[in-house]
């Protein structure tokens, strides 16, 4: 197993303490350049060294509050004009970077790869950019469920372990089986735009087992946000249950064309 791999698995049993020590024994590599990280001796998010988050991973402001895309110019909390004449179902977007090279290569690594550590660097980096941004209020966090088939076929739900440690960071209840995908559609990647809204109608619903979710803020996470209709039909299957507020937590955002 290689080293990321393992210490990923062992920290996750025995915690900080030996993580640190795994650290010393077993350094990993940037999944970026390469570069030997010690993760928890470093204060590093364990996969991706400092140096490389501090280039990749900047603070931004120009991104719409809402739909997450960038902007010419520094949004100040107002939406972009897409957002104003076309109100998605979710109130809010945050976002850590652009989907693009070389970062994508990270997202196609956990999604393909299994390379499941990446996603908590994914959710350390989501929590660095919420800090960054004031902070965040939010009754529980869900990700994006996926089919049984297609959960079946990949063994994981990288939504799902993006929203885990991400949960802890935040300190909010974690409910993974809020919704569920209740028909099958083909991959959003593989149509075009227009197709795409039309492809999700009706794909959620709310588990008759979960909680309440009337006059709830709800966190939504997924790995990469397109074009946004896959979170707009969640959200407002949120919205038809009760749920007041859905803010979305992506790691990375689709730039436009």
């Amino acid at each position: 197993m290689p080293a990321h791999l393992l210490k990923h698995s062992i920290s996750n049993v025995f915690g900080s303490s030996v993580r640190r020590m795994l650290d010393s024994l077993l350094p990993g590599h940037c999944a970026l350049c390469g570069a030997i990280t010690r993760g928890a001796s470093t204060g590093s998010n364990h996969c991706v060294c400092k140096n490389c988050s501090e280039h990749f991973f900047k603070p931004e402001n120009d991104r719409c509050p809402v739909c997450a895309r960038k902007l010419k110019h520094s949004a100040d909390g107002v939406a972009c004009g897409a957002c104003q004449s076309d109100a998605p179902a979710f109130d809010a977007s945050i976002v850590v970077c652009d989907y693009a090279a070389p970062v994508d290569q990270l997202v196609q690594d956990l999604k393909f790869n299994a390379r499941l550590a990446l996603a908590s660097a994914f959710a350390k980096l989501l929590r660095d950019t919420i800090l960054l941004q004031g902070g965040l209020k939010a009754d529980l966090i869900t990700g994006v469920p996926l089919s049984s088939a297609r959960l079946a076929e990949r063994g994981f739900n990288q939504a799902t372990e993006i929203a885990k440690p991400l949960a802890n960071h935040l300190k909010l209840p974690l409910a993974l089986q809020l919704c569920l995908r209740v028909r099958e559609t083909p991959a959003q990647a593989g149509l075009l735009l227009k197709e795409r809204r039309v492809n999700m109608r009706g794909a959620f619903i709310v588990s008759p087992n979960a909680p309440s979710i009337k006059n709830k803020h709800i966190i939504v996470v997924d790995d990469v946000m397109t074009t946004g209709h896959t979170l707009n039909e969640l959200a407002a299957c949120l919205k038809r249950y009760g749920a007041a507020r859905v803010t979305n937590l992506v790691f990375a955002r689709t730039p436009l064309r």
